[in-house]
């Protein structure tokens, strides 16, 4: 299994240059059995990064290009009648794959953004009373971009709570950016890209960074962080108990990756601004990260 991670995080390193920390709290969230949502500008490799993902697990992938006339039912799928047969068929909608791209997702309807609602957290997809189980591992990395907001509709507090970490990839060095015009040429392409592990091994991973051991005093100093944006004064809405949850479950996950079978505060420190800011709205029109980087040096480490 250790192994399969370096594997997979080189993998990912052959199309992405200079993403490392990207990669790895993207591998954070798979394993934690979460999502990711990626905050950027375009054109800095976050379709790249998802393609990437779904081909070197072996995994089937499907993209959700999301605009205010999608509906629901082009996410989840619809039963349409069959005429040789005189029945309803249920044809499947692009959340039946293991890594969704959702792109652009705060250009689609409120109405169209509940559909993701229940597959993120229950796996499961319901359409006229019945349910249908998606694959597993099931994994949605949704985009938007932080700087147009015309035309958009901002996901809600329910939905920004699925999201098991928050990112932004940013802009390459000059020296990666170099990097990145010389593959043009002699590069690796994500259609030539091979799987290094399988799906199987992939729940394989998530079932041993369950087994990571976090000692009492580490889930009280998570919980303590977390009850203290509920109170911080610059805060309107703190996290909830699943950002608890979601710090706890990333921090095991990032101690696996590290080649560790116990968790450590740092793990917790490092995490915190990816898995709890996007889950606050602060008052005033403040920074949740600033926010969060103050709670980090005032809450007493175990």
């Amino acid at each position: 299994m250790r192994t399969g991670i370096e594997r997979l995080t080189e993998n990912l390193g052959l199309t992405l240059v200079g993403k490392t920390e990207a990669i790895r709290l993207v591998l954070v969230a798979l394993l934690a059995g979460g999502h990711a949502l990626l905050e950027d500008v375009p054109g800095v490799g976050k379709t790249l990064l998802a393609k990437s993902l779904a081909r070197s697990i072996d995994g089937k992938f499907q993209r959700i290009q999301c605009t205010p006339d999608l509906l629901p039912s082009d996410i989840t799928g619809t039963n349409i009648w069959n005429q040789s047969n005189a029945e309803f068929e249920f044809l499947p909608g692009p959340v039946f794959a293991n890594v969704v791209l959702a792109d652009e997702i705060n250009r689609a309807t409120p109405r169209t953004q509940s559909a993701l609602l229940e597959v993120m957290e229950e796996r499961q997809v319901t359409v006229d009373g019945v349910s249908r189980q998606v694959p597993h591992p099931f994994f949605v990395i949704a985009t938007q971009n932080p700087i147009e907001y015309q035309g958009t509709f901002p996901l809600p507090e329910a939905q920004m709570d699925r999201f098991t970490i928050s990112l932004s990839l940013g802009y390459p060095s000059e020296a990666e950016e170099l990097q990145m015009l010389q593959r043009i040429k002699g590069g690796i392409t994500v259609e030539e890209l091979q799987p290094c592990i399988s799906l199987a091994e992939v729940l394989e991973l998530r079932r041993l960074c369950s087994n990571i051991k976090l000692e009492t005093s580490l889930q009280q100093y998570i919980i303590t962080l977390v009850r203290a944006t509920r109170e911080h004064e610059e805060i309107t809405l703190g996290a909830s108990p699943r950002g608890a949850v979601a710090l706890q479950k990333a921090t095991q996950a990032l101690a696996f990756l590290l080649g560790r079978d116990y968790a450590i505060p740092d793990d917790v420190k490092f995490l915190a601004p990816y898995v709890l800011s996007h889950r606050l709205i602060p008052s005033g029109g403040r920074r949740a990260n600033t926010i969060i980087e103050r709670l980090l040096k005032e809450v007493a480490i175990p």
